[in-house]
């Protein structure tokens, strides 16, 4: 094949080409408009507005303190972005309800502002993965910078207070009953401890042990749990996946994690071995279905690369380096269970980002 061949294959659809140019500009402009929310969850740029209703610049700087001009600046880029609503004839910009769900209220079950830590993160980390990615090793979840960690509770949280208590645990056989009347629960890979404390607080008579290897995480959840005030029947310890012990439990959960493990089967066995007889296993897994080709949409474009540059390279830090990834899906997770001996296995629910599925021996 000549070059000429190259070229005129490379520009014989124009349509598809600038289909092409479409899609990157308004990536790229995401990915700077990524930097922009950054500054507008920091200096409460979006609070305000939601608190000010339609405004101009220059009444959103003197709210926050800010200059001006790039108060003008940023409002212009969230506008064009469509984070936020403009009226050209008044001059003015506001949040609609929807926006303030998603950028203002960190309460919110669609709040993403938080999740933009994550996204710093991983630029932040390109010359760590780039070595990796030539020396063929893993990148261990402790060596990312420190936004990850805020992040990830931060854009997994939200999904956790609208779903964990109200559906996810009743979707398990018998488990609230039990979760009511008072039992022992384990959270391992807790992180900062966002699942653990509204486990907690919602069910008084259990008692919760959260369990992660990484010890600045366990601090900042005993910290947490604090200001929660939900440290009576809380408590948090440094120790991994396959060594956490004070069984048996009588739940076991793990939220957005196994993926990360080096050894899934190792941590499913360690599991099985910790659970009372009529025990049970929460696993909560981003959603994903069971073939690429069904996860090409927005949602597998986010955690193909989030798993590119966490998931992935963390599993592959540890031994065995199984490397799940964070689309594995029903079928693959299914599989690791019942190598690890677990028989009952099902889904019991889904939402667009998390995957639950029970697990008993």
């Amino acid at each position: 094949m000549t070059l000429h061949d190259v070229q005129t294959r490379r520009t014989s659809d124009p349509q598809r080409l600038d289909q092409m140019m479409q899609t990157m500009i308004g990536d790229l402009g995401a990915a700077f408009s990524g930097a922009l929310v950054l500054l507008g969850d920091r200096l409460g740029l979006y609070r305000a507005l939601d608190a000010l209703g339609p405004t101009d610049s220059d009444s959103l700087a003197a709210q926050c303190d800010i200059d001006p001009r790039y108060a003008r600046e940023w409002l212009s880029a969230q506008a064009a972005a469509g984070y936020i609503a403009y009226d050209g004839a008044t001059d003015r910009f506001w949040l609609t309800p929807e926006q303030a769900m998603v950028f203002a209220d960190d309460a919110s079950p669609v709040f993403f502002a938080g999740a933009y830590d994550m996204v710093q993160s991983v630029y932040h980390d390109v010359p760590v993965l780039e070595r990796a990615f030539r020396e063929r090793r893993g990148v261990g979840w402790h060596e990312h910078h420190p936004c990850l960690f805020r992040g990830t509770e931060r854009f997994f949280r939200p999904g956790y207070v609208a779903n964990l208590v109200s559906s996810w645990l009743p979707a398990l056989d018998g488990v609230v009953e039990k979760l009511e009347r008072g039992v022992a629960v384990a959270d391992f890979g807790c992180g900062h401890g966002a699942s653990t404390i509204l486990m907690a607080r919602a069910f008084p008579n259990s008692r919760f042990t959260g369990f992660d290897y990484h010890g600045p995480s366990i601090e900042r959840a005993r910290e947490a749990a604090e200001e929660a005030n939900s440290a009576d029947n809380l408590r948090f310890e440094v120790a991994g996946a396959k060594q956490f012990g004070g069984g048996p439990y009588d739940l076991i959960t793990c939220f957005d994690c196994l993926h990360d493990m080096g050894d899934p089967v190792g941590v499913g066995r360690h599991v099985r071995s910790m659970l009372a007889a009529d025990g049970t296993w929460m696993l909560v897994e981003p959603f994903a279905h069971d073939t690429l080709a069904e996860n090409l949409n927005p949602f597998g474009q986010l955690f193909y690369a989030a798993s590119t540059m966490i998931c992935t390279p963390a599993s592959r830090a540890q031994e065995v380096g199984l490397a799940l990834g964070a689309q594995a899906g029903e079928k693959r997770l299914t599989d690791v269970l019942h190598e690890a001996g677990f028989i009952g296995v099902r889904r019991a629910v889904a939402t667009p980002i998390n995957l639950v599925m029970e697990a008993r021996a």
